[in-house]
């Protein structure tokens, strides 16, 4: 039973931090699939105040966009500072200005024809629509499932593993009880049926210990978040995980696995019974 315990413990945490990392990278591409990003490049023989107010106007006046936001010069090179240091003089540097580009809630303006008219009218500026970060935000969401269901099918594995060498040895055991069983008439199916009974009410008493003390722990956290919100810490984890719940879906899954596991127990032990029952008569 402690093994089984444990091994549930493994796979419901794993189905947890699945479900986090693929809330939070469902969030982060809702987030950045709703925003665009406008460079304005300094040209020389430009005023790159002009063309960022026209940029700013040709993408206000676009089908689509709800908001437009131009960063200030300060507020670029505040950007810059963590790679670059403070105190350096920026003026000399043909610092690009960004311009962060909000797309309304249901709408799809074509970016294709927004990027060509900004190109013939106003020299050096690019759109950026994050298609390559949410490329890689979909390629980690998929990866951290694969991880997931990997990591469960092997602790399934090893459960059965575990349970036909204990089922083996419970019928080595018990075997001058299972003569006497053969001896009155007792059918293999019948005494496998009690093997079977025992290790699945094992599996069962082992999983919901296990998942019990996961689904105890998610929701402890989700807790804490709770407690912490609004300070450093708790925004970070936010940034990252969200809210650190695994909603009800989460904990409908770590059931459904507390189940999966009881019932891979008695099938192994089953299996193991079947196989082995004729070398212990």
């Amino acid at each position: 039973m402690g093994v089984v315990a444990i091994m549930t413990f493994l796979a419901s945490l794993t189905t947890g931090a699945v479900v986090l990392v693929r809330a939070a990278a469902d969030q982060w591409q809702a987030d950045v699939a709703r925003e665009i990003t406008l460079q304005v490049r300094v040209v020389s023989g430009r005023d790159i105040e002009a063309d960022v107010g026209k940029t700013v106007a040709m993408a206000r006046a676009f089908p689509g966009i709800a908001e437009v936001r131009p960063y200030s010069k300060d507020e670029t090179v505040h950007l810059l500072e963590p790679w670059l240091g403070s105190g350096l003089q920026f003026n000399d540097l043909p610092i690009p200005r960004l311009i962060v580009v909000r797309i309304a809630p249901g709408a799809t303006p074509d970016l294709g024809g927004l990027r060509r008219s900004l190109e013939q009218q106003v020299p050096g500026v690019s759109l950026d629509d994050h298609r390559s970060f949410v490329a890689r935000m979909r390629a980690m969401s998929g990866a951290a499932l694969l991880v997931g269901t990997a990591v469960l099918f092997l602790v399934l594995l090893a459960t059965m593993l575990s349970v036909t060498f204990a089922t083996r040895a419970a019928m080595v055991s018990n075997q001058p009880v299972i003569e006497v069983l053969h001896l009155i008439g007792a059918k293999d199916s019948f005494i496998a049926a009690h093997f079977q009974q025992h290790f699945l009410q094992l599996g069962l008493n082992g999983g919901l210990l296990g998942g019990g003390i996961a689904i105890a722990l998610f929701a402890s956290a989700d807790l804490a978040s709770g407690w912490f919100s609004g300070t450093a810490a708790g925004d970070q984890f936010a940034a990252m995980f969200g809210t650190f719940s695994i909603g009800a879906l989460g904990y409908l899954a770590m059931l459904a696995q507390i189940g999966l596991v009881a019932g891979t127990t008695a099938v192994a032990c089953r299996r193991t019974v079947g196989r082995t029952i004729d070398t212990v008569q």
